[in-house]
Parts: structure tokens; C-alpha cells; sequence
């Protein structure tokens, strides 16, 4: 078993910084993508994070999305842990706390950066009077909006995080996760969609953000990034990473695949299977990456 599911997540994150790995995140909007990032997880026998988005969460409930993650975590023992990605209200965040989940993103990166330092530090004192036990992300800096594929990708150096930023805001907050921008963005270009292009981080940022602020860092937007950047980002401090638009190409493709090998099927379950292969093969390979022992990743580079 990958870890045994007594610890917390907070134990989990612990245990890949002293490793030298990344714990994935992927974000599920239907059964069909959660289990097959499950699946995924179970092939690799690796922890990993589910996350949903506040449009997630409406779709698919809160308490609906905890009881479908706790049944796998219990049934199977299994270290399968919940998120509430980009959380955009207090009100939000605190839904999320009392449907159960692990972790939640308060994500005020589009407020002036004081703004974003009070609302956090307010959030991060009420969810944790609630419960002591869940993680709070903040998060600084601009990597755009949406797990999209756009045409053309924004000027992402100007919404850079800054060493000096990180450090204030997590004196001032006290969040368990500090999510910066550091050359990372949120969907796909389209060129990255046909592999002629791939998203390149800010390595020396990230190693120096995380030396000015010593707190576990996440990666948002890693669809689409370049393999050596992801190895060298985990190395640099990097301890968790969010995919989502590659999820989502997966669950399309393999859709669109089943519906023209069964042109005539209209039962479910018998199509959906091969969607969760679809995406279960993505999410296998980023797992296999993050987890790499640091000595082979660096046989890699």
C-alpha cells in the first residue's frame, strides 16, 4: 500500500518533500474521470489528490463528492484525498470544510495583494476553528483562468511571484500551501494541444520562493508542461501539481473514440470504459513522472 490512510494529507505531503516527489492533483467533474484517476493511482501505488472547482462542486454537490471519495478511500484503503479547488468566497470555502473536504484552495490571487493577504488570513482563522486538521492553499501571482485551450497565451511575466511576496504572505496568512505563479498557466495553447509547443517554468523562482517561504509549494496549471521543467521544479520544491485540461482532452478524445467504434451503443456503461482507459493512461504517465526517485530524474535530465 502506497501510504496507509491514518496519516493525514498534510503527513502524505510530508513524506513526498523528504522523497523528493510530487503528489498529483486532477480534477474530476463526473464518475468517469474519478475513476479512472483512481485506477491510475491504484496502478502506480501512489497517493493523489482529486480536486473540483467551485463550477465542479455546483455540478456535482459537495457532500456527493466527499462520499464518493471517502467510499474509496475506506473500501480500499487507500490514500485518496479531496480537494476544493479555487475557492473564490468564504462562504464557498466553508461548504467545502463541512462536506468534508481535505484541502481547500481560497484562491484571492485577482485582489490587490494586501486585499489577498487579508481575506486569506480571515479564512485561513475561521476553517481552521472549524477544523484544525484541513489545509489551507493561498495563492499569489497571475496564471490566467480557465483549464481551457486558449489561441494565444497571456504576458505571464508580469503577474510573476516574487521571492519578497511569498514570504510576506505566508507570515501574514499562516496557509499550509502556497500556490505562486512562476511561469505556469492555467489551460493549453493550441499548439501545446498538438505537441509543438510546452509550457517552460521559472526554475531558479521556484527554488528561491521556496528558501524565502519554507511551506509546501503547488504547481497550478501543469497541463501541457515540459517534462524536464516538471523534474526540475519537483527538485527546485514543487510538491504537489494540478492537471486538468490534459484530463479533459482525454475524456473528449476517448469519447469521441467510443461513440465512433459504437455508433449504435446506447447503453452507458458499456461506452464509458473506454473513456476511463482514455484518461486513466494520461494520468498514469504524470503520475509515473512526479514519483520518479530523484536519482532517476536526474538520469533523465
Amino acid at each position: 500500500m502506497a501510504e496507509a490512510t491514518n496519516h493525514s494529507l498534510r503527513k502524505v505531503l510530508e513524506r513526498a518533500e523528504a522523497n523528493g516527489t510530487a503528489i498529483g492533483h486532477f480534477n474530476i467533474s463526473d464518475l468517469v474521470i474519478l475513476k479512472a484517476v483512481f485506477r491510475a493511482a491504484q496502478d502506480q501505488n501512489v497517493p493523489v489528490i482529486v480536486g473540483a472547482s467551485e463550477g465542479e462542486r455546483q455540478y456535482m454537490g459537495d457532500r456527493e463528492l466527499f462520499a464518493l471519495v471517502k467510499s474509496l478511500r475506506d473500501e480500499f484503503d487507500f490514500p485518496i484525498f479531496l480537494n476544493a479547488d479555487h475557492t473564490h468566497s468564504l462562504s464557498s470555502a466553508v461548504r467545502a470544510a463541512e462536506a468534508g473536504f481535505d484541502w481547500i484552495v481560497f484562491d484571492l490571487s485577482a485582489l490587490p495583494f494586501e486585499e489577498n493577504i487579508r481575506q486569506t488570513r480571515a479564512a485561513v482563522e475561521k476553517l481552521k476553528r472549524m477544523r484544525p486538521e484541513i489545509l489551507i492553499e493561498g495563492e499569489i501571482g497571475d496564471i490566467g483562468s480557465g483549464s481551457e485551450i486558449h489561441d494565444a497565451a497571456p504576458d505571464l511575466k508580469k503577474g510573476l511571484t516574487s521571492p519578497a511576496q511569498a514570504k510576506q504572505f505566508l507570515e501574514e496568512t499562516r496557509v499550509d500551501t502556497l500556490a505562486p505563479a512562476v511561469g505556469n498557466m492555467h489551460g493549453m495553447l493550441k499548439s501545446m494541444v498538438s505537441g509543438d509547443a510546452r509550457k517552460r517554468l521559472d526554475i531558479e523562482r521556484i527554488r528561491e520562493i521556496k528558501a524565502a517561504a519554507p511551506v509546501f509549494l503547488t504547481l497550478h496549471g501543469g497541463s501541457g508542461t515540459d517534462d524536464a521543467d516538471f523534474r526540475e521544479s519537483i527538485a527546485a520544491g514543487i510538491t504537489v501539481i494540478h492537471i486538468n485540461t490534459e484530463v479533459r482532452l482525454a475524456w473528449r478524445h476517448g469519447l469521441d473514440a467510443a461513440l465512433a467504434a459504437k455508433p449504435d451503443e446506447i447503453v452507458p456503461y458499456k461506452i464509458l470504459p473506454a473513456v476511463i482507459d482514455s484518461i486513466r493512461e494520461v494520468v498514469s504517465s504524470r503520475l509515473a513522472l512526479f514519483n520518479e526517485p530523484p536519482r532517476a530524474r536526474s538520469a533523465s535530465q
